[in-house]
């Protein structure tokens, strides 16, 4: 029988961390003892940079995550594959959250490749609350963009540091 597995991943890019994302951590801690969350550099996100740099995504998830009471969380940046993370950290398993079904093609398609690449990491999926279901970076940053009011989406370090980002349009 297999070792249990007591350290996770949770992956993504964060740009910027929302309540979402909140939510699968303190889920994922719900599962697992430790939880480690892997905030991605993605320098080609959807063909163009991020909106915050990779520190400033890492600073931002951890104090969020403080903020939300989970402390007892590691953020960490990474480069790379996932799975050399995963063997750095020690984690045997990823944790994704899945929206709609098209989150679970691309997290299948992940998942699939991960195993390839090592197949002692499992890939854990947790079904989005259905109060985040809609909630995506992508739509956060084009709202706080157009100077709309984003704080029931994200902390509010999150709010104030997108404010920040977007008040010169």
């Amino acid at each position: 029988m297999p070792d249990p597995i007591t350290h996770v991943l949770v992956p993504g890019t964060f740009d910027p961390i929302t309540y979402g994302h909140v939510d699968v951590v303190r889920r994922a801690r719900r599962i697992c003892p430790q939880v480690t969350v892997a905030v991605a550099e993605s320098l080609g996100k959807n063909g163009v940079g991020t909106t915050f740099s990779l520190d400033e995504r890492v600073s931002l998830a951890r104090e969020a995550l403080l903020c939300e009471g989970l402390e007892d969380v590691q953020v960490v940046p990474f480069t790379g594959l996932l799975v050399d993370l995963a063997r750095e950290v020690g984690a045997g398993a990823v944790v994704k959250g899945l929206r709609a079904m098209t989150d679970f093609e691309y997290e299948l398609q992940q998942a699939d490749l991960n195993y390839r690449l090592d197949a002692d990491l499992e890939s854990i999926f947790v079904m989005s609350s259905p109060q985040y279901g809609y909630l995506s970076s992508s739509v956060v940053r084009q709202i706080a963009s157009f100077g709309g009011d984003v704080s029931e989406f994200v902390t509010p370090n999150v709010d104030a540091a997108l404010k920040d980002r977007f008040k010169e349009r």
